[in-house]
């Protein structure tokens, strides 16, 4: 059976592949699918062939320009009218550009200094990478600050190609890389304890579902927040129990009764987040899909002893303890739909309803 790489022998020979080129901040009108020259791997990088690649909001977060300061809505209410120039990760978003910060594929090409042995070899990009070396912060990310995976093609540094051996399916593979290692890397720098209980507000998604299986390996009780209808679910992921998103979790679970908060929603909860922490409890965020602007009444910081950690930048191990854990089968993938690639606009709209559990994945043409 011929890999994908060799199927799209024709066409990587030809120099072009179609891509998804978002012109820039706005609607779905400016994801543009058209065919664009394949990139070249330089030194020290390899070329992939796309297999797949899944969808994340940061992905519908930077075409909206939602990282802007200017905006303060969460992520489901932000308009798409309007031009923000500052509204990427780091800087000014290099529009345009190809987005996709997920990425499953196949060595197919290498630059000059990387081994040859490499091509042919099954791979996970490492989404989140470090400008430098990991003693300092500064991060570029795959599909926000360079072109990513929306695309038949993609280069990247050899150093954050990772070779993946499971029988997961390229579509299970490409869920995991931007929401479980955003997962992992709170989990870590939580420092999430055998016989702990963390709380998980928006279980469901696609970072939350890995939060409950990263937090139950490691031995701690996982409290959930999900919708009434995703609550089995998640139950039969590993969550010890099960909030609907409607509950007050202070009367629910008690002022003072979990180690650790991990919350990506924020919002009008995030008060509430902290009043459920024990003294010397851990709150950890990498988003804020519920809304940017929280109030925060200082006293309930500081009499606690809290900690408040925020996570961008994926430390060191993150990358690969999950191709571990892959390969050992101590996690699982939730897939929950497959698009051609053509049809992203389309499976963004169904992402952004939030009625699925888990990633959406698209496929490149072959």
């Amino acid at each position: 059976m011929q890999h994908k790489g060799e199927q799209g022998a024709k066409a990587f020979a030809e120099g072009t592949m179609m891509a998804v080129v978002t012109t820039g901040t706005g609607g779905y009108d400016r994801l543009d699918y058209r065919q664009v020259p394949i990139p070249v791997p330089g030194p020290g990088e390899v070329l992939l062939s796309v297999l797949a690649a899944g969808v994340n909001n940061t992905d519908i977060n930077t075409r909206l320009g939602w990282y802007s300061e200017s905006v303060r809505d969460g992520t489901d209410t932000s308009s798409d009218d309007e031009e923000r120039p500052d509204g990427g990760w780091n800087a000014a978003t290099p529009f345009p550009f190809i987005q996709g910060t997920d990425c499953c594929g196949r060595v197919v090409s290498v630059g000059p200094g990387v081994d040859r042995g490499r091509i042919g070899a099954r791979v996970l990009v490492r989404s989140c990478m470090r400008k430098s070396d990991f003693s300092r912060m500064e991060t570029v990310w795959l599909g926000s600050d360079f072109d990513g995976a929306f695309a038949q093609y993609v280069k990247v540094p050899e150093s954050e190609a990772f070779t993946v051996d499971c029988d997961w399916s390229d579509a299970e593979l490409a869920t995991i890389p931007c929401a479980y290692g955003t997962a992992e890397n709170m989990v870590n720098r939580a420092g999430v304890r055998r016989g702990e209980r963390v709380l998980v507000p928006g279980a469901s998604g696609g970072v939350g579902s890995a939060l409950v299986q990263l937090i139950k390996r490691r031995g701690a009780e996982v409290i959930a927040v999900t919708s009434a209808s995703k609550r089995e679910v998640i139950r039969d992921l590993g969550a010890a129990r099960v909030l609907c998103r409607e509950d007050d979790p202070v009367a629910k679970l008690g002022a003072e009764s979990v180690d650790v908060v991990i919350d990506n929603v924020a919002g009008t909860d995030f008060g509430k987040m902290l009043k459920v922490l024990k003294r010397g409890g851990r709150y950890v965020s990498s988003g804020a899909i519920a809304g940017p602007i929280v109030e925060l009444d200082m006293r309930n910081m500081y009499l606690k002893d809290l900690t408040l950690i925020g996570c961008t930048a994926w430390d060191a191990p993150i990358f690969p303890n999950l191709i571990s854990y892959i390969e050992k089968g101590d996690i699982r993938p939730l897939l929950a739909a497959t698009y051609p690639l053509d049809q992203i606009a389309e499976a963004q709209r169904v992402f952004q309803k939030k009625r699925h559990i888990g990633k959406i994945v698209l496929i490149p043409p072959s």
